[in-house]
């Protein structure tokens, strides 16, 4: 059992207890805190995975030039 199968009774229980410690006022203020936190986190993995995948292509891009000339010398 992950956190992935709250499933919606346990979404249900989560909004609940979330009212009554939080409060209808401080909710929408929390929830859009946590929007722009998650959207940021996931712009930032984005970045990351889109700088980790460009790497990879130039370097065999440099090995393939180093490596014709060598095979034009023999």
């Amino acid at each position: 059992m992950g956190i992935a199968n709250i499933g919606i009774p346990g979404l249900i229980l989560i909004v609940v207890l979330a009212l009554i410690i939080f409060g209808p006022k401080k909710l929408p203020e929390i929830g859009k805190a946590t929007g722009q936190t998650l959207h940021e986190f996931k712009r930032s993995a984005n970045d990351l995975v889109g700088d980790s995948e460009e790497e990879p292509v130039e370097q065999p891009d440099q090995a393939n030039h180093s490596g014709k000339g060598s095979n034009h010398d023999s």
